[in-house]
């Protein structure tokens, strides 16, 4: 039962990402969207890289909770890189528009690491999850420094 939860629940996820672009009334809210999804994403990454850098006391259970809801969560932001929404309340570099062969490249290795990391997670192995944690936090980084003003 649990499994088929995880798996509705996934679906759902994917159906809903896939027509947001079509969603956004206005860019504002694909700005929201998206910042929404990164800071959950981000949270849930911090509390992983608390246990990988030892800073609070690893737990296997909370290590792979967390970690598969920053795959799932690392899925979601990209449909709000629409058209309109480079302008306003955003960090987004102009280069996200205009390399978007870059960018998308940036979010498909995010998404293959943070899926790495769920793995590495389900190990209950810290060093594995160090390892995994470290080429994703690259990952998110190389993305940052070519993409987001700081």
């Amino acid at each position: 039962m649990k499994a088929f939860a995880c798996i509705a629940a996934a679906a759902i996820l994917v159906a809903m990402a896939a027509p947001a672009s079509a969603q956004f009334a206005k860019p504002e809210d694909a700005i929201k969207y998206r910042q929404s999804a990164l800071f959950v994403m981000g949270q849930h990454f911090g509390r992983i890289g608390a246990m990988a850098n030892g800073k609070v006391p690893f737990d296997a259970k909370a290590a792979a909770d967390n970690a598969d809801v920053v795959a799932a969560m690392s899925k979601l932001p990209w449909a709000g890189f629409v058209a309109g929404s480079d302008k306003g309340n955003t960090k987004a570099k102009p280069e996200v528009w205009t390399n978007q062969a870059k960018f998308t490249e940036n979010h498909e290795k995010l998404v293959a690491e943070t899926a790495k990391l769920a793995a590495a997670a389900k190990t209950g192995n810290l060093d594995s999850l160090k390892t995994a944690f470290a080429s994703t936090a690259g990952t998110c980084k190389a993305c940052h420094d070519s993409f987001r003003n700081q």
